[in-house]
């Protein structure tokens, strides 16, 4: 397992948390996840997913990774 925190651009309610969270948790290979506005911090298997798509879940969602 690995663990990895991503920063978050342009999350300010608790509606954009949700949000995250499911385009996160919707990943395999994802077995915890702790989403706050401007942040989450993922553990997840690195034999089923990379970071990257957990990124590309993130902005597909409509929000900005920071740093990446």
């Amino acid at each position: 397992m690995a663990d990895t925190t991503i920063e978050i651009e342009g999350m300010s309610c608790g509606h954009c948390v949700m949000r995250v969270k499911k385009a996160i948790d919707a990943l395999s290979g994802v077995s915890q996840s702790d989403v706050q506005v401007g942040s989450a911090a993922v553990k997840f298997d690195e034999s089923k997913l990379k970071k990257e798509d957990i990124t590309a879940a993130i902005e597909k969602a409509g929000y900005k990774v920071i740093g990446q």
